[in-house]
């Protein structure tokens, strides 16, 4: 496996990250803005430079490359992998009747086997962020992918403005897209692990009231006036506001819970949309964060990433984190991706980006979900 990462800014163009031109990539990591993902001119040129390579990526909430996390860049990593083929699967959200179709539809796009045998390895998934119930369509996949198939991912963002996301499919950014590719073969090593590092305050609540991803009650209680109640002056912000006070789920007593991130809120329902299911008969608390704790939850996602038995190599690492994870670290963002930097061996790329949904098991034998407010690793190495 060979890597090579370009950035592209206002100030200087495309400058070169690390390794040199790879003309024989089979794949191209994309992770940008909203606008700059729009553009023909800068598309062409990653089309020129990666004549072979399949283009997956999305709109960001701020993209990570190295130990740098920036705004308004184009980061571009280039995979040329030696025994790894790939097939991408595609599906419109404004073309099924909701999540769980798109996933049991990319599903079923996807090949569990080559024709000379290589098996579907690892399935990765990009979607757009402001359409998608993510844990039904994380649901529907893994229902219909042999159970050794793990589904990683994440939902795209467009930094705090909530207004638009997009996906590349085939070769340019379009909202309401789900993008699925599959790896395939034995000798690829895929890696994965999410930690948070929130901590939970106030009382625990049942939620009374819900369907889907929508949440309506809380306590038989308005669930939208009672967390304006929580955020007090910063609920003129939402939904905004509410990346920084996520809800913990849990549905059986011991469960380890799930983290959901607000989308958006509607005042006339007096509700509050999530990028996750919240079902009724769960149990729901707010959350606020603790700076040491969401550093060192990324150093953990990091170090529990790393496969076993894989060789020593080029290796790249897949960072997703949470838009609001962004917005309350502030200057302190790049320590969380240092910390993963430090937990990895010396030599791995760093791609990624800030998202509004991570998809992956919490560690490896669990299952694949959505996850909200997680640094999210993806490691990938060959044999």
């Amino acid at each position: 496996m060979k890597i090579s990462q370009t950035k592209w800014d206002t100030s200087s163009g495309w400058v070169n990250k690390t390794g040199g031109a790879l003309p024989g990539a089979q794949l191209a990591l994309v992770f940008g803005s909203t606008a700059l993902l729009k553009r023909a001119d800068l598309m062409a040129d990653i089309h020129t430079h990666n004549p072979q390579a399949l283009l997956f990526g999305c709109s960001t909430a701020g993209e990570i490359s190295g130990v740098e996390v920036t705004d308004d860049t184009l980061i571009v990593t280039a995979v040329e992998f030696a025994h790894t083929p790939l097939r991408v699967a595609t599906v419109n959200l404004s073309q099924v009747s909701g999540s769980d179709q798109a996933g049991e539809d990319l599903a079923r796009a996807l090949p569990l086997a080559l024709p000379d045998g290589d098996p579907l390895n690892h399935v990765m998934v990009l979607s757009d962020g402001l359409k998608t119930n993510g844990s039904q369509l994380v649901a529907a996949l893994a229902k219909q992918l042999p159970p050794t198939v793990v589904v990683t991912g994440g939902l795209a963002g467009d930094g705090a403005r909530f207004a638009e996301t997009v996906v590349l499919s085939e070769g340019a950014a379009r909202p309401d897209m789900v993008v699925a590719v599959g790896f395939y073969g034995n000798r690829l090593c895929v890696g994965y692990s999410g930690f948070g590092g929130w901590d939970s305050f106030g009382p625990e609540r049942l939620i009374t009231k819900s369907r889907g991803n929508v949440l309506y009650e809380l306590d038989g209680q308005s669930a939208l006036a009672l967390y304006k109640k929580y955020l007090g002056a910063q609920a003129k912000d939402l939904p905004g506001s509410g990346l920084l006070f996520p809800l913990s789920l849990r549905i059986n007593p011991g469960q380890t819970g799930v983290v959901r991130t607000i989308l958006s809120v509607n005042e006339a329902e007096q509700s509050l949309t999530f990028a996750g299911d919240v079902p009724e008969g769960a149990y729901a608390r707010l959350m606020m964060a603790n700076f040491d704790r969401l550093i060192d939850g990324a150093g953990e996602a990091a170090k529990s990433s790393k496969v076993a038995g894989a060789v020593t190599g080029p290796q790249l690492a897949v960072l997703i984190s949470c838009v609001g994870r962004k917005l309350v670290l502030k200057q302190r963002v790049e320590e969380e991706v240092e910390a993963v930097r430090n937990a990895l061996e010396a030599g791995t790329v760093l791609a990624g980006f800030y998202s509004y949904g991570e998809i992956s098991p919490f560690s490896s034998g669990s299952k694949s979900e959505l996850h909200n407010q997680t640094m999210t690793v993806i490691h990938f190495t060959e044999r």
